[in-house]
């Protein structure tokens, strides 16, 4: 007689179709389909994980940008600046004070205005 071990198999396919929950037609009833929409689902969570990092920063820079123009400065020129008066500010940062206090924000515009001014020694 044969081991068949059904208390695993049962306990794994319950595991992929309770995670399929949701999932519209047979992609959520049948073994087969759920188990390979959730092995793609995980792919792209995983892949998307990294990618929103890199949205975010372009977001922010989006930001920083669109607040430094207003008060007649290039965002490189911003971020150049910053880093001469030894600011070190990230990004995600700056957006925020940009967006929720812009007087702090032309404080740290006019320092780095300034140091681009002074001539390097």
């Amino acid at each position: 007689m044969r081991v068949r071990n059904v208390a695993a198999t049962r306990k794994r396919r319950k595991k992929v179709l309770k995670a399929a929950k949701g999932y519209w037609g047979g992609k959520h009833r049948l073994y087969k389909t759920a188990n390979e929409t959730v092995n793609k689902g995980l792919m792209y969570a995983s892949v998307h994980r990294r990618l929103k990092k890199r949205d975010m920063r372009r977001l922010w820079t989006a930001r920083i940008n669109a607040a430094v123009n207003t008060l007649n400065l290039s965002y490189s020129q911003f971020i150049n600046g910053l880093k001469k008066a030894k600011i070190n500010l990230n990004r995600k940062m700056l957006a925020e004070i940009a967006a929720t206090d812009p007087r702090s924000f032309k404080h740290l515009v006019k320092a780095a205005k300034d140091k681009l001014k002074s001539k390097p020694r």
